[in-house]
């Protein structure tokens, strides 16, 4: 069967299987060669001669243990989560070290940056948690239990010697957030409270780390773009028009004035403490009744409202004013997938608050050894250069480095021509540290 999948080479996927016993799990998932799907073959000159380069798709996956009373994913068995995998690798090409991408809600596998990663000679896989594709419930603790997992099936499955964490957008403040637990393990327990061993969960440390168009955290990321014209949650359309900037009638209009932008921040980080407040507030009665495994959920409204999309002088890049990465911000604000539009009082705590959650990348990323590469995209609609430089700043690790792909989007879909270049500069940097080439002979 031929499907055209939008991919710029011939990709080829295998079909997957069950198999039991897989890393003392219950089942797993194994890959054969049957060949399933093959896209669209684009050929590429090179020096004048054309030529096809082919990439290799391995879908698996393995089932992790997920315990208490509350189930926060949709079907499969109690106690178990199933964690999705894709390994993308050049056909008939080895390697010591894989490239893990992950990000909170996982879909990332098709992404132009992994494929050509793959293209250019990288083994990659892509690690979907548990959550794939719905952050209702979403506890980001659980999502490093599932990067883990995945890590350490990895190198007992394919036999991986080295693991580079691929930190794509919001994969970036997940893969600090792992590796500075897997170098100083210190969790037992969500922000809520609830049970959950980071510490004892035996978390590998990967040997180096790329933070590619990443942003800071959830968290930040959230603060920095909530509506803080929304003065009640309950009465969330009731706003306030000295803060409403996506009101034609707001008194201030871009460019803003510094005195603007300070109230403007500090009415978000407001707005968020005030979100969180009411969470810890209806958990504790919560934990008092005669159901304390319960849980309630809740939408946020305005949660796409930053200076920064109306006002170019803000976080200045090579954006384009009067948009985002959802569009209209004006229609994003309160669009349905909007950041945190529907949330629990656990999964809130857990991403989104700025106080409580603890998958802060710059928190993290203080007390981090391994290599890191930061490469911020300059035309980048959703994590601006502030963010690249402020994870920069914060690495503790000696051997750290960024770059900047000028005129880059988020997702290179705009401009696919500058795809080389990020591969490069990551294949170039990897190279330097011995984590890129085919294994060394033996004998």
């Amino acid at each position: 069967m031929r499907l055209d999948v939008g991919c710029h080479d011939r990709d080829v996927m295998y079909a997957a299987r069950l198999r039991p016993g897989l890393l003392g799990h219950s089942a797993g998932l194994s890959c054969f060669p049957l060949i399933i799907l093959s896209a669209s073959m684009r050929l590429r000159k090179n020096k004048g001669k054309e030529r096809r380069m082919a990439i290799v798709r391995e879908p698996y996956g393995f089932m992790n243990a997920d315990g208490g009373r509350l189930k926060e994913t949709y079907g499969g068995p109690p106690g178990k989560v199933f964690v999705e995998c894709m390994r993308i690798r050049p056909d008939n090409v080895e390697s010591t070290t894989a490239i893990v991408f992950s990000h909170p809600i996982g879909g990332g596998s098709f992404l132009p940056l992994v494929s050509a990663l793959a293209r250019a000679g990288h083994h990659v896989i892509y690690c979907n948690p548990r959550y794939r594709g719905n952050d209702t419930a979403l506890i980001m603790e659980k999502c490093v239990l599932d990067l883990g997992g995945c890590i350490a099936d990895a190198k007992t499955r394919f036999g991986y010697e080295k693991i580079v964490l691929g930190g794509w957008s919001g994969g970036g403040s997940l893969s600090l957030f792992y590796q500075d637990q897997a170098e100083h393990p210190t969790i037992t327990e969500t922000p809520a409270g609830d049970s959950v061993d980071l510490a004892g969960a035996g978390l590998i440390p990967a040997d180096a780390i790329l933070l590619l168009a990443a942003h800071v955290s959830r968290s930040t990321t959230m603060t920095e773009w909530l509506d803080p014209s929304i003065l009640d949650e309950d009465r969330p359309f009731d706003r306030d028009p000295e803060l409403d900037i996506h009101a034609a009638d707001c008194p201030h209009q871009p460019p803003y004035s510094a005195e603007f932008v300070e109230q403007f921040r500090a009415a978000q980080v407001a707005r968020n403490r005030r979100i969180t407040a009411r969470a810890l507030e209806q958990l504790a009665e919560i934990r008092a009744s005669a159901e304390p495994d319960g849980e309630r959920c809740f939408v946020v409204q305005g949660t796409m409202c930053d200076v920064r999309w109306l006002d170019p002088a803000q976080d200045p890049s090579d954006r384009r004013p009067g948009t985002c990465y959802l569009g209209d911000p004006r229609i994003a604000n309160d669009g349905p997938v909007g950041l945190a539009r529907f949330t629990t009082l656990r999964s809130w705590l857990s991403q989104w608050s700025l106080d409580e959650s603890r998958a802060d990348g710059v928190g993290n990323a203080s007390r981090v050894s391994c290599p890191v590469l930061v490469i911020s995209n300059s035309a980048d609609l959703a994590c601006t250069p502030s963010h690249a430089q402020r994870l920069y700043a914060a690495v503790a690790s000696e051997d750290k480095q960024i770059e900047t792909i000028k005129g880059a989007d988020h997702y290179y879909i705009e401009r696919p021509d500058l795809l080389p270049a990020a591969v490069k500069t990551v294949s170039d940097w990897m190279r330097a540290r011995r984590l890129f080439g085919a294994p060394a002979p033996q004998g």
